[in-house]
């Protein structure tokens, strides 16, 4: 990755930016499904597994003892741990307790969180254009999620799932500034340049922090509710992992990677407040509903938002 200022947002950026939301949105609304049929954290390990037998035929190389990974295994054990082992295990947890307007509304938080973290730990100027572009993209996405009627907001109430939702999107930000910002010396060039291997080498880890965690979610269910608790194993579940391995894991990561190595962490991170109006269009979808005048108006202010905060002018 370049050393140097990220670039101007093209369309081609953009593109790359938008395919990670329209994946994500669809894999809260699979989490939620999955809701009973297998226990968050272990949805995640499986959906790993399977995103790891994807991607090994593309860079298994990145495994070999000279490939250069290994001297730099501290670095990836973190990413791995942030962005493999954490943020989704996180997510799928909080779709268990709490409602998909709460969720939400945490999760478009992030691009806030990058600008804090930025400014704290890694030197970055928050602009007068950045917060205005905050502000616009939240507004956009209350508006959506509350269907036109800001005075919903005053209503939501917190509940534990809330909270993990919170603590995903902190774990999401930082993952975001350690691509752009990696440690003195960089990532292996031969490895940082191959998307395929550098998402391999954090799920190697990742897998390792996942296995952990499962471990850990199983017996406190049996300490907790008895026996452990039976994976519902059918054709619902098997669909809901092809279409989380393959669309969130590889194919949404490799476009987050990419899109955040041109325009860096702060502004990238806007394009994720379209996550919850993609995942409104897809609840209006499913329940036969034709979108509405504020879905329109939800999408100009995320948009604005993006814009407003990727420009360089003044």
């Amino acid at each position: 990755m370049s050393e140097h200022a990220p670039h101007r947002l093209t369309p081609g950026t953009a593109a790359l930016l938008v395919i990670p939301p329209l994946m994500w949105a669809g894999n809260a609304v699979v989490g939620r499904m999955m809701q009973g049929v297998v226990p968050p954290v272990t949805l995640n390990l499986l959906r790993w597994v399977l995103a790891f037998a994807i991607v090994l035929p593309l860079a298994g190389w990145v495994l070999r003892r000279n490939s250069g990974l290994w001297p730099h295994w501290r670095r990836f054990a973190l990413l791995g741990l942030l962005g493999v082992g954490l943020y989704n295990a996180l997510q799928y947890l909080a779709l268990k307790t709490s409602t998909p307007i709460n969720v939400t509304l945490v999760a478009a938080s992030t691009p806030v969180w990058m600008l804090l973290l930025g400014r704290l730990f890694f030197n970055a100027v928050v602009s007068r254009r950045a917060a205005t572009g905050a502000l616009l993209s939240l507004t956009g996405v209350a508006v959506v999620l509350t269907r036109g009627e800001l005075g919903a907001l005053a209503s939501v109430r917190l509940v534990p799932g809330d909270g993990w939702m919170l603590l995903a999107s902190l774990v999401w930000a930082w993952y975001s500034w350690l691509l752009v910002r990696p440690p003195e010396g960089g990532d292996p060039t031969h490895i940082r340049t191959d998307w395929a291997a550098f998402l391999l080498g954090q799920m190697v880890f990742g897998l390792g922090w996942s296995t952990l965690m499962t471990g850990g979610e199983w017996w406190l269910l049996a300490a907790t509710d008895g026996p452990a608790p039976a994976i519902q194993w059918g054709w619902p579940l098997v669909a809901a992992l092809l279409y989380v391995a393959i669309g969130p894991s590889v194919l949404a990561y490799r476009c987050w990677g990419a899109g955040v190595a041109r325009v860096g962490p702060a502004v990238a991170g806007f394009f994720s407040n379209l996550t919850p109006l993609f995942a409104a269009l897809m609840s209006a979808l499913l329940l036969g509903e034709a979108p509405r005048l504020y879905h329109a108006a939800g999408f100009v202010l995320i948009v604005g938002g993006i814009l407003v905060s990727s420009s360089r002018r003044g």
